[in-house]
């Protein structure tokens, strides 16, 4: 498989890299990935793009969700916000791209944690880092947060760390 590809605007596609999944399954004990391949799934239950993960019910599961990274992100991220009012914990592998209207729109007002990872993941089996920063967003309604008290959080991208909590200065 050529994983050049994997690294240019040819993809929307972003293989997740291995023992960054594995620490945060650790956490949640992910139960579905709507977001899958038959070759790159992450849970026991996947939706494929023929499944169609958009038109799916996620409702009481654990979701981890990377998306295509292309425009129809936002329908992903509405989708990850509404599905965790249904009783889903959803978390977000997503390029931070914080001057996009999904995060103003979904994220910032919505998300009951948001962490920026520090430094580049690199993606599947590539050599080389992403050309972009990632975050991951949780949507979790039994642990919103208002917009003055979220959760910010700062990892290294190798290593998930315990987490450090910015105050939004007064």
């Amino acid at each position: 498989m050529n994983m050049e590809v994997h690294h240019s605007s040819k993809t929307n596609e972003w293989a997740t890299p291995e023992d960054f999944f594995d620490k945060l399954n650790k956490k949640y004990h992910f139960t579905l990935d709507p977001c899958a391949t038959k070759e790159n799934a992450k849970c026991k239950k996947y939706y494929t793009k023929e499944d169609d993960g958009l038109a799916q019910s996620w409702e009481n599961e654990v979701v981890f969700m990377n998306p295509p990274y292309g425009r129809e992100i936002k329908h992903w991220i509405e989708k990850a916000y509404k599905e965790s009012l249904r009783g889903a914990v959803v978390v977000c592998l997503i390029p931070s791209r914080t001057d996009t209207r999904y995060w103003w729109d979904f994220i910032f007002p919505h998300a009951s944690d948001i962490t920026f990872i520090k430094g580049r993941l690199k993606f599947g089996e590539s050599k080389n880092s992403a050309p972009f920063p990632s975050a991951l967003v949780e949507f979790n309604k039994r642990q919103l947060k208002t917009t003055l008290n979220k959760n910010v959080c700062i990892i290294n991208c190798s290593t998930i760390i315990d987490k450090e909590v910015f105050n939004e200065r007064k």
